[in-house]
């Protein structure tokens, strides 16, 4: 798979996040952490479990060596860990990562894409193609960022267009 799609939903990563979290800012923290019933209940907690996923993949990833009993570099153990109840730290750790991300999108090539890579995961050790990871990195993203939106617009905020296809227009215009 060509590395450039990875690049692409990179870039798409870091300006749907943009997006989301100064549309969520327009919250008060209460309302951000407030149980709407999904499936990690608030939004708050929502865009706290996509930085955790995000983070485990990194990880995963770049060898990150963990301790016993981590999912995840930096103490990460489950899935639905709090990195961090201050909104405004949440932001700045997801602009980080999604730094992170970008960089390393950006340093793939086709061989590294189809190449295996091994990790180990509930104890057990996995081995995928990279481009399988990266395909699911962004997956992730995209499918909890939908639940984000719907919880922002039922809250009254519109985070705007979300269309991978706006961003790359924009790009190009």
């Amino acid at each position: 798979m060509s590395p450039e799609i990875f690049r692409a939903f990179a870039r798409y990563n870091r300006w749907m996040n943009e997006k989301i979290y100064l549309t969520a800012a327009e919250l008060t923290d209460d309302e951000r952490k407030k149980d709407r019933g999904a499936f990690f209940k608030s939004i708050h907690a929502t865009l706290n479990h996509i930085l955790v996923v995000d983070r485990v993949w990194m990880g995963r990833l770049g060898g990150v060596h963990l301790e016993e009993g981590e999912m995840g570099p930096g103490g990460i153990r489950s899935l639905d860990q709090e990195l961090l109840s201050n909104f405004e730290e949440l932001r700045t750790e997801r602009a980080k990562t999604d730094a992170a991300i970008d960089a390393w999108a950006r340093s793939l090539n086709e061989e590294q894409s189809a190449s295996l890579f091994s990790f180990v995961r509930n104890g057990a050790k996995s081995e995928i193609p990279v481009w399988w990871a990266a395909t699911q990195l962004f997956n992730h993203q995209t499918h909890h960022r939908g639940q984000v939106t719907t919880l922002l617009v039922q809250a009254g905020k519109d985070p705007g267009v979300t269309d991978l296809m706006a961003m790359l227009r924009s790009e190009t215009s």
